[in-house]
């Protein structure tokens, strides 16, 4: 009985032990997983060659919000431009406008800064933004891809096919997939313990880096994020292809007045689809894991391609052209 009792003692004391062995873990990963802010290494280390950064960078991210903003206004203003078209242009330029303001402005303040550091909320938050305005962006432009083939092969019945409600569904389409594309990101990642380092050599938080910095074997959830985002880029740029392919074999067969005008926008939009797409791929399909590239790359699609979007479209479209003489 003595035993008994002792064994049944001794059974007793290996469990607590055991439960408080486990609390100890749990403590230890909970304590972990919280990172009060990450640190961005930036683009250079020079003082002098980041002032002339922050003007250069300051000065594109003023023309890049006061471009978008005027293409928007002209069209909502100019009763000319209420076509199809220039309803997906102008939500085109406010997704830059949006997606430029999601990087570039901590960029910029960074460059008065020695400690550039981002709260893992703020962090998280540029993520999920990103994806979110990319990933619609991305739906938008094959969306506008479709009223160009509607528009060249089958012009009598475009007035019937891209209707109003057909345009509005186009946006809030891409808007939902941008929407879904980024919360199925975020959800993965904001679920990581990171427990250090904590640097970012880079000036903005993006998955393939943050990634990096978790407490644990992350190669299956960067497959899992790389396909997700490849999935959705790669989707959208073949039925690009596919569809200004299709125009531009259309085109070959048109009279020579008509086949010039439609080329000319045919050719702005491919230039555009060039510009966001070609940094997309390298940085998530094929990432060359060279740092100075992987950084030009990224300022190119944060900083840039936002300012080239009303550029290409206001200098190469004549009707735009004369929206503004008339305004």
């Amino acid at each position: 009985m003595e035993n008994a009792l002792s064994w049944g003692k001794n059974v007793v004391k290996y469990g607590v032990s055991l439960i408080k062995l486990e609390e100890t873990e749990l403590n230890g990963r909970s304590n972990q997983s919280v990172v009060s802010e990450f640190i961005f290494l930036g683009l250079c280390d020079s003082w002098e060659l980041q002032a002339f950064l922050l003007v250069i960078f300051s000065s594109l991210y003023l023309i890049t919000i006061l471009g978008n903003i005027f293409i928007v206004l002209l069209i909502t203003a100019d009763l000319h431009l209420h076509c199809p078209m220039y309803f997906l242009l102008a939500n085109l330029s406010f997704i830059d406008l949006c997606l430029s303001s999601v990087t570039t402005p901590k960029m910029i303040t960074d460059f008065l800064k020695a400690n550039k550091s981002i709260s893992f909320g703020s962090c998280m938050c540029q993520i999920f933004f990103g994806h979110f305005f990319g990933g619609g962006e991305m739906v938008l432009l094959v969306s506008m891809a479709y009223d160009r083939y509607v528009a060249i092969c089958k012009p009598l019945h475009y007035s019937s096919i891209m209707n109003t409600q057909m345009c509005i569904r186009l946006v809030m389409t891409s808007w939902i997939i941008g929407f879904v594309h980024s919360i199925s990101q975020l959800a993965i990642i904001i679920q990581l313990p990171f427990c250090g380092p904590r640097e970012l050599d880079s000036f903005f938080c993006d998955i393939p880096l943050v990634i990096k910095l978790a407490c644990m074997d992350t190669y299956i959830l960067e497959m899992l994020i790389n396909a997700d985002s490849g999935v959705l880029a790669t989707i959208c740029f073949i039925l690009l292809l596919i569809s200004y392919s299709y125009i531009l074999f259309t085109l070959c067969h048109q009279s020579k007045d008509g086949a010039s005008k439609a080329l000319s926008t045919c050719t702005a939009h491919i230039t555009v689809v060039v510009l966001f797409f070609g940094p997309c791929i390298f940085i998530y399909l094929f990432p060359l894991n060279i740092t100075w590239v992987d950084k030009f790359l990224a300022v190119f699609y944060a900083a840039i391609t936002p300012l080239l979007n009303p550029v290409i479209y206001t200098l190469r479209n004549k009707e735009i052209r004369n929206a503004i003489k008339r305004l």
